[in-house]
Parts: structure tokens; C-alpha cells; sequence
């Protein structure tokens, strides 16, 4: 072989290599949940006089949802002088006028609720939880972003877990209103479900630190203080708090039976402006805490636990250079005798591939029980579209690393409860081009890589890169067709049907 060709094969295995080590760490992560999977946190008591909670609901610009949420909390059942609620609106549009009126109608109704408008949005969503804190009177603090509708019993089944003194955030699953919408809000679905079952279920129970998702959880307001309070220098305020939190020795409890519904993206470039920010605000917890996590006293497992996780956002730079490898050293291997080398790469996209189909798998088994079966269609999609983010996710690891400051974008929401609930028309519309561009050049670069395997019969790597082909077009595709106006339905809806 060249030196180039020499680099570029050690380059790409370098990378598989990788890619490979983060995969059997999905694997470890189902061994752990398996292992505790009877392990159900549980109250050390109940509380004989409930404590006062505080609700906080954080908006900006949720015109379409802001009403549903408001509504929503004032129907959990709680004693009424131990319950209040804060509508901390940082909107500059119609929001404001629609969430004061709920606010008045309840307020009416003899409900405890106050609504605090911020016209800078300093911090954005933590400087408008810090806000709101030093105005709270509550002893513990709820939070639920604007997409979700608790259930009127959340804090009786949550809050007696505060019981133990050493408890300083209980957060329940999230469930999804929209989840048949259409093929991609069926991936988010699965995506968010293993992500609490498996990660946070397997780490809780293990004892290993997980974090607070930023709704859909309590926090022990003593806690917050302790931990330095909301600080605004990442994206992820809460991933931020939590580890601060754990490491000052504050328990988390996870319960994966109390789900609280909330609506998944509808919209491509909504759920990619999301990922963009879960993403970026991960890599900068990790430059912020990591060097501090690993300097604690905490025991190895946890700091290789905390290592993996807040590094794993890395993989997506790995999977763009990954795929603008894999045409080079695919003709470089046929040249030099594809059978041999197949003893390497195989293993490697097993692992790294394999380890997720397994991951959802089990996760799916988990939730769904006996239906299980027939979500198993979803995983081929699912693991396209996670590729298909690598372009979208590498960016905003880049934009970390290299300590660009972006605000803090929301993820639009639309009410889409039904399958008959339309968003085209809606405001809060995102638009991106050149990204959208990128993916369909890569997609159709996997396809011209497609049509050289099997017209050199290579079919061995024929699935690997139908995958990335698959993930590219489609996000790409999607993004570009839905920003334009155009009906989405061949695209997306249907596909889920």
C-alpha cells in the first residue's frame, strides 16, 4: 500500500475502534438495568404534613401549548395551600397575552399561581428558573417545560420520596401524546424511552450518577442551592446542575413508572434544532465538570460512567469522518484482497451497530411488554436517522469545542395530540439549507458507494451502507421539504402507517 492508503486505512479502523468501545458500552448499560432491574426506587416514608412544592412552568414564544400546560398543572391533585405555581414567560409574542389570561382564570378559581414576565431573557431558560426561585416559597421545586401535561397525580407518587433527607431530585419518564404521528415522531419515541428505561433505569439502580431532563422532575430546593444554583454557561442547564449536584453528594431517584406525557417534534428541523442543543450543552458540561469529576473522590465506576456519557456526543464527528472514509478504504481493501480484511471490519460494525439494534430492542421488550414485536420494523429507521443526525450533532460538538456562544433555542411546539392536528401553516417554522445540502451530498454519496458494492460483489457491506445512504436522504430530504411548505405526508406520515 501508498502511505496514503496506509493512512487512511489506519484512520478509518482507528475510528471503528471507537465507535466500537462506545457500543459495548451500550451493552453494559443493558447488563446494569438487567442486573437491577427489580431494584424500583421506593419512599422511605411518606410525609405525615406535605410539603409546600413550587411549580415552575418556563415559556418562550409557546403560543400553541402555553394554555394546555397551565390548564394542566392546576388539575394536580394537591392540598391548595401547600401548592404554588410560577408561569415564568420570557416571550415576545402572543404567549404573554395567552398566558395571562390562563392565569387569571385560575387564579379565580382560587389556584395559587403568579406569572412573572422577563423582558431581557438573561440566561435564558436557568436565568428564568434562578428568577423565579428567589420569588418561590415552595421547599421543593417542579418543573415542566411547555410540551408536557402531567397527570393530576404526579406529585402525590413523586414527593414522598423526599422523605430521605439524602434525595435531592426525583425525575419521572417521559411519555409521548404524538408518538403515531408519523415515522419520525416513532423514532423519537423509542429514542427517549431508552434513553430513561435503559440509561437512566441501569445507572439509578447501579448507583451511578444520571441527570435531571429539565422537566418532568422535582428538585429538593436545598439541593440547588448547594450545588451553586442554575448557571447559564451551557446549553444543558440541567445535565450541569445534576452532576454539580451529585458531586456534592445529593441521591437522585428515577421512577420509571411515573410517566408524564409531553408532544415529541413533528418538524425535522425542530428535532435536529433540539438535538443541536442537547448535544452542544453536553460537550460543554463535559469541558466544564469532566476535569472536576475526575479529580473527585467518587469511585472508578462512576467516573468512567460520567466519562462515557458526557463524552459519547463525540461519536458524531467520528461517524461524519467515518462516512467520508468509507468509499476510499472500501476500494482500497477490494484492491488488496477484501476477504482478509473482512475478519477486522466486521467485528467492529457488529459491535458498533448491533450494540444499538440490542439496546432498543431490549428497551422496547421493556415498555411494550408482548407488543414488543411489531416495533421491531422501527430499528432499521431509527439507526438511519441517528446517522443522518451525525452532520447536525458534529456541529454543534464543533461549535462547543471551539467555544462558539449560541442562545438558547426551543424546540417549537404545535399541539399535535392527533393524527388529525396539522402544523404546516404554524408559526415557529425553523429553516436551514445548506446543512439539508450536506446530508443529500453524503446521501448521495452512500449511494454511488452502494451501486460500487454491488458492482464488485461486495455484498457483505451492503447493509452498513444502505443505513448511512438511508439516514442521509432522509434527513435531508425531510428537512428541505417540510422548511418549503410541502405536504409531508408521502415523506413522513405514511411511512409510519
Amino acid at each position: 500500500m501508498t502511505p496514503v492508503e496506509t493512512a487512511i486505512l489506519a484512520a478509518y479502523f482507528f475510528i471503528l475502534v471507537i465507535l466500537a468501545a462506545y457500543g459495548w458500552h451500550r451493552y453494559y448499560l443493558v447488563y446494569i438495568y438487567m442486573r437491577h432491574r427489580h431494584e424500583t426506587p421506593v419512599p422511605r416514608a411518606r410525609f405525615e404534613r406535605l410539603p409546600v412544592v413550587t411549580i415552575q412552568l418556563p415559556f418562550y414564544n409557546e403560543l400553541y401549548v402555553a394554555e394546555r400546560l397551565i390548564d394542566s398543572v392546576c388539575r394536580i391533585d394537591y392540598p391548595r395551600d401547600r401548592l404554588e405555581i410560577q408561569v415564568l414567560d420570557d416571550s415576545t409574542d402572543e404567549t404573554q397575552a395567552v398566558a395571562r389570561r390562563a392565569v387569571e382564570r385560575q387564579r379565580a378559581l382560587g389556584v395559587d399561581i403568579t406569572y412573572l414576565h422577563r423582558a431581557d431573557r438573561a440566561g435564558y431558560k436557568a436565568g428564568a428558573l434562578e428568577a423565579g426561585l428567589r420569588e418561590a416559597r415552595g421547599e421543593f421545586v417542579a418543573i415542566f417545560d411547555a410540551d408536557f401535561l402531567p397527570t393530576p397525580d404526579f406529585l402525590e407518587r413523586a414527593i414522598h420520596h423526599f422523605t430521605d433527607p439524602a434525595i435531592g431530585m426525583v425525575q419521572a419518564r417521559w411519555g409521548h401524546v404524538n408518538q403515531d404521528f408519523s415515522l419520525l415522531t416513532k423514532v423519537q419515541s423509542i429514542l427517549l424511552d431508552a434513553h430513561f428505561v435503559l440509561e437512566h433505569g441501569g445507572r439509578n439502580r447501579a448507583g451511578l450518577f444520571f441527570n435531571f431532563n429539565g422537566t418532568a422532575g422535582i428538585w429538593r430546593r436545598a439541593a440547588i442551592e448547594d450545588a451553586g444554583g442554575w448557571q447559564h454557561d451551557t446549553l444543558t442547564e440541567d445535565l450541569d446542575l445534576s452532576y454539580r449536584a451529585q458531586l456534592k453528594g445529593w441521591k437522585f431517584h428515577f421512577l420509571p413508572d411515573l410517566v408524564s406525557p409531553a408532544e415529541v417534534p413533528v418538524e425535522m428541523n425542530a428535532f435536529k434544532s433540539q438535538q443541536h442543543r442537547w448535544a452542544k450543552g453536553s460537550i460543554q458540561t463535559c469541558m466544564k465538570l469532566l476535569p472536576s469529576i475526575l479529580r473527585s473522590s467518587q469511585p472508578l465506576a462512576i467516573k468512567a460512567e460520567a466519562f462515557l456519557h458526557l463524552t459519547a456526543n463525540f461519536n458524531y464527528v467520528l461517524m461524519v469522518l467515518l462516512s467520508i472514509l468509507m468509499f476510499p478504504s472500501m476500494v482500497i481493501r477490494y484492491n488488496m484482497g477484501w476477504s482478509e480484511m473482512l475478519l477486522i471490519d466486521v467485528p467492529l460494525f457488529f459491535a458498533a451497530t448491533m450494540s444499538v439494534a440490542n439496546f432498543y430492542m431490549v428497551c422496547q421488550r421493556e415498555v411494550y411488554g408482548e407488543k414488543w414485536v411489531t416495533r421491531l420494523k422501527y430499528l432499521p429507521f431509527l439507526m438511519s436517522i441517528g446517522i443522518g443526525l451525525a452532520v447536525n450533532n458534529s456541529r454543534a460538538v464543533i461549535e462547543a469545542v471551539m467555544g462558539k456562544q449560541t442562545e438558547f433555542a426551543r424546540t417549537p411546539k404545535y399541539r399535535i395530540e392527533q393524527d388529525s392536528d396539522e402544523w404546516i401553516g404554524k408559526k415557529y417554522r425553523q429553516a436551514s439549507i445548506v446543512q439539508p445540502m450536506i446530508e443529500l451530498t453524503l446521501g448521495l454519496y452512500f449511494t454511488f458507494t452502494v451501486f460500487y458494492a454491488l458492482a464488485n460483489g461486495i455484498y457483505g457491506s451492503l447493509p452498513f451502507l444502505i443505513l448511512f445512504q438511508v439516514g442521509f436522504l432522509y434527513t435531508g430530504l425531510l428537512s428541505l421539504v417540510q422548511q418549503l411548505g410541502g405536504d409531508n405526508v408521502v415523506l413522513d406520515t405514511q411511512v409510519a402507517k
